[in-house]
């Protein structure tokens, strides 16, 4: 455990008492995500979409190139060149089986298309179901323009500091800090 570890758990701790305090913003930041969601979803859903016209355009050409070996085969066996036959045989199979690579890829892929349209549609539904709450959360009623206030630019911690003036809570930490260190030299020397 560090500092860092310690002030991160506090912050997320105020973060959702905040957000429990405002469902209304807890519902936007959830409307949010499942919008971020949405568009990874649709943006892979378009990229399987042009992989598996890839693999299509494969396939035909695979298609295409067996046809012409095929047709190769007969030749060579019509004018007795066996040997020439035995080659385009074996190309023909080995073609044949690259194709049948190709078709599990593309099976694969139509798979994981289905997956993806029904993850997009689950989405969508969320979406509207996190904006039909949204719509349905009780308005909070606006401040008027008079009763808001402008922040006193002499009070809180955003107050302004000339850089020629002494600063009173830079002094203090100053103090503080060097007080902690003396103290640690202290603990350090006694060992």
């Amino acid at each position: 455990m560090n500092v860092f570890d310690d002030v991160s758990r506090f912050l997320e701790k105020q973060l959702e008492e905040f957000l429990r305090a405002h469902p209304h913003l807890e519902l936007q930041v959830l409307a949010d995500n499942i919008r971020e969601q949405e568009v990874k979803t649709a943006k892979l859903l378009t990229d399987l979409q042009a992989e598996e016209k890839r693999q299509q355009d494969a396939i035909l050409a695979t298609a295409n190139e067996i046809q012409r070996w095929h047709e190769r085969v007969k030749k060579a066996e019509r004018a007795g060149r066996q040997d020439l036959a035995t080659a385009a045989k074996e190309r023909e199979a080995s073609l044949l089986s690259q194709g049948n690579q190709q078709w599990g890829q593309m099976e694969v892929t139509k798979t994981r298309l289905q997956q993806t349209q029904t993850l997009l549609e689950k989405i969508q539904i969320r979406q509207k179901e996190v904006k039909e709450k949204i719509k349905q959360m009780p308005r909070k009623p606006q401040p008027s323009p008079s009763s808001k206030q402008p922040p006193d630019p002499s009070k809180g911690w955003y107050k302004r500091v000339s850089l020629g003036d002494p600063d009173p809570l830079e002094e203090q930490f100053k103090n503080w800090e060097r007080d902690a260190e003396f103290e640690e030299l202290k603990r350090n020397m006694g060992r």
